[in-house]
């Protein structure tokens, strides 16, 4: 009996050997093989290369951000070259430029020139003779507000149409016979100009108001001496004159013929008019933007 539990043990502990020998033991664990761990240090590296990577790359993107920056920025400071370039470079002016060269010009000749080229001291005349005479300015006013230098019905034309100032000057003709008051009333443009010309009065009882200088032939050129009245445009003025004899006559006490057929009102007329046309005369216009060299 024992040895046959004992052989049955052997065998049983020959079976149990069998079972280890040809398959795992419940409940053990395989560990890995020393190569495959991974140490503290190797991980720190691969953190140290995947960072400095990383570094690279950044930087590559910057620079190649700067570097686009940069080349749009230089072609902008070059594109701007060339057009600052060709805007400033002499060229010849395009008949629109030489239109408002001219417009300009004549706009700002009531400021730009001095008072004795506006209202030269002498100016010529052809009398009724057909003789040339030359006619003396006897003063210049100070400048005023347009409506403070006219008639009523024509300061509320001025006034309507935005007039900037009234400029006045008294003239005497040869024979010191007749005096004559000159007006130019300045306009923000010939257009306005134009529109305030269509609506003045056909009067010419009204208009300038004479200026008289005490001590002078034409101290008694007054409202009442005031013979006939009238205007001629240039540009954006309105260029009026006035004219009455310098011995006080007025207007009531002259009959209309020797008004009509005396050299009194010629002479006023052509004073004017030389005074527009020197206001209006077109200037000299250059060929280029910076003078007559392209």
């Amino acid at each position: 009996m024992r040895r046959g539990a004992v052989g049955g043990r052997t065998g049983g502990a020959g079976g149990f050997t069998g079972g280890v020998s040809g398959g795992r033991m419940p409940g053990r664990v395989r560990s890995w093989p020393a190569a495959s761990r991974v140490r503290p240090s190797d991980l720190r590296a691969a953190a140290e290369r995947d960072e400095l990577a990383r570094g690279v790359r950044n930087r590559s993107i910057f620079l190649a951000m700067v570097g686009t920056i940069v080349a749009v920025a230089a072609v902008t400071v070059l594109m701007g070259t060339v057009g600052l370039l060709r805007e400033t470079r002499s060229r010849p002016l395009t008949n629109a430029e030489r239109a408002t060269y001219v417009k300009e010009d004549i706009a700002r000749r009531w400021q730009a020139w001095p008072a004795g080229l506006v209202f030269p001291d002498e100016l010529e005349y052809v009398g009724l003779t057909r003789t040339q005479q030359y006619a003396r300015r006897v003063g210049i006013a100070p400048e005023v507000r347009c409506g403070a230098g006219v008639d009523r019905p024509v300061a509320g034309v001025l006034d309507e149409h935005d007039c900037r100032t009234l400029l006045r000057a008294t003239y005497v003709d040869q024979s010191k016979t007749f005096v004559i008051t000159v007006g130019v009333a300045v306009l923000p443009s010939e257009e306005e100009r134009e529109r305030a010309a269509e609506k003045l009065p056909v009067d010419d009882r009204v208009g300038v108001r004479p200026v008289a200088f005490p001590g002078t032939v034409s101290d008694l050129f007054g409202a009442a001496q005031r013979q006939r009245s009238a205007w001629v445009a240039a540009g954006p003025y309105i260029v009026f004159s006035t004219a009455g004899y310098a011995d006080g006559r007025t207007r009531e006490s002259v009959p209309t013929e020797e008004i009509l057929h005396s050299e009194l009102w010629p002479t006023a007329q052509s004073i004017a008019g030389r005074i527009a046309r020197a206001l209006g005369e077109p200037p000299s216009v250059p060929r280029c933007t910076q003078g007559n060299v392209c």
